[in-house]
């Protein structure tokens, strides 16, 4: 049974950083895509990073609010995605939730949806305060 699990949230204040971690179990996702999305109070699920396995490497994508803030990686000896945010503002505040796809491809457009994920996790709370 897959399980993805996250953590890492937490209460912080305006420009400060948080380390979010997605721990994989069940399968191996090495060769798939992992993603972060988001989902503030009242707002549809948003996506925020993508991390997908090409023949040229690692390849990562970004909603355009959290370039250059944000950073997506992860660790396949471990099973783990993390998420590495900087300068967080307030409207960052939301769930931040991991998902995993069966897909192998690599497109940041269809990544940047719901529609290829096959797994999520149950999300962990950031909160960003000023």
């Amino acid at each position: 049974q897959v399980k993805l699990v996250e953590s890492g949230g937490g209460l912080v204040q305006v420009g400060g950083s948080l380390r979010l971690s997605c721990i994989a179990s069940g399968r191996s996702f090495s060769e798939n895509a992992m993603a972060w999305f988001r989902q503030a109070p009242g707002k549809e699920r948003a996506f925020v990073a993508a991390i997908s396995h090409t023949w040229r490497g690692e390849v990562t994508h970004y909603e355009d609010s959290v370039k250059e803030r944000f950073t997506i990686s992860r660790d396949n000896a471990k099973s783990t995605l993390y998420l590495d945010m900087n300068n967080l503002k307030p409207e960052d505040t939301a769930v931040y939730l991991c998902a995993a796809t069966h897909w192998l491809g690599s497109s940041g457009e269809l990544l940047s949806t719901l529609d290829p994920y096959d797994y999520w996790g149950q999300g962990t709370q950031v909160t960003v305060s000023s």
